[in-house]
């Protein structure tokens, strides 16, 4: 089990402080130089050792000394939000031996309880089997009870008409929508900039971001509507970063930039010195390790 250091949860509390309440000037970088090691952001909980976006995964996180976790939320055919990455079954559970004749296996296909009856941890390891697709509602009693933050995903919101106001309807009815925890401890993301902005519209006091990597010049208009912008690692630069802070998003304070995937240390350093606020990743023992991250 991984420990953290009282400075380093120290860190974290004063970080998260800065770069999700918007302390100090809105117009200022994200952080003051002895505060500028970026949030690690633990990707479908540590991915790396844990099957994805199980609960399995994110008290795996929780133990490595994680406060921030990623996960993928889509619906069920009967309208049950769960957590899962792809938009079929097949890669991460034992569906095709469990429902042989139901090819090709998508979520929206498929009942939250025939969902339930499936393993979502032997693909993984034998140590894992057992593990279940999580719904939702599920998800987020087990990340307050681990005391954890989350960055949502709203993944492929063109299949499910309406989710960003069921996601909403969820966090609501799971008390994540109370004052604190939009503050410090939730952040909505998509690769739709459709969704971000729904999500805006609906709840204007909640923090967003778009995954992507807008050109320059159409960056404000993303700032219109979100506070962050995600991209894949191999897309950026530091002048491109540099870009990207020096706008104010939705919330008044400079953009911030959260880079994904990155597993290795090299890649960590790398980002860190183009000036990404936060690393999502597999791996974030090994990010941590690298760059000092919390």
């Amino acid at each position: 089990m991984y420990v953290r250091s009282a400075a380093a949860a120290t860190a974290a509390f004063l970080g998260l402080a800065l770069s999700v309440c918007g302390a100090g000037s809105a117009s200022a970088a994200p952080g003051p130089d002895w505060l500028s090691n970026p949030i690690v952001y633990a990707h479908r909980g540590a991915s790396a050792y844990a099957p994805e976006n199980t609960l399995e995964a994110i008290d795996l996180a929780m133990e490595m000394g994680f406060d921030w976790v990623e996960n993928d939320v889509q619906r069920t055919k009967d309208g049950e939000l769960v957590v899962i990455h792809d938009d079929t079954l097949a890669r991460t559970t034992d569906v095709e031996q469990v429902f042989p004749d139901r090819k090709p296996w998508r979520v929206k296909d498929f009942t939250a309880a025939e969902i339930a009856r499936l393993d979502a941890g032997s693909w993984f390891g034998p140590e894992f089997a057992g593990a279940r697709v999580p719904t939702l509602r599920q998800y987020m009693n087990r990340v307050q009870r681990n005391q954890q933050r989350l960055l949502l995903e709203i993944k492929k919101p063109e299949l499910y008409p309406g989710i960003e106001q069921q996601t909403l309807d969820v966090l609501g009815a799971t008390g994540w929508l109370n004052e604190d925890r939009v503050v410090r401890r939730l952040v909505v993301q998509s690769f739709s900039a459709a969704s971000v902005r729904t999500v805006h519209e609906l709840r204007p006091d909640l923090f967003t971001a778009f995954l992507g990597t807008p050109a320059v010049a159409d960056l404000p208009r993303y700032a219109e509507f979100t506070d962050r912008i995600n991209p894949w690692y191999t897309t950026i630069d530091a002048d491109w970063v540099a870009a990207v802070h020096k706008l104010l998003g939705a919330h008044g304070r400079a953009l911030e930039v959260d880079t994904w995937i990155v597993d290795d240390a090299a890649t960590a350093l790398k980002v860190q010195d183009m000036g990404v606020d936060g690393i999502i990743t597999d791996k974030p023992d090994v990010v941590r390790e690298a760059v000092g991250g919390y």
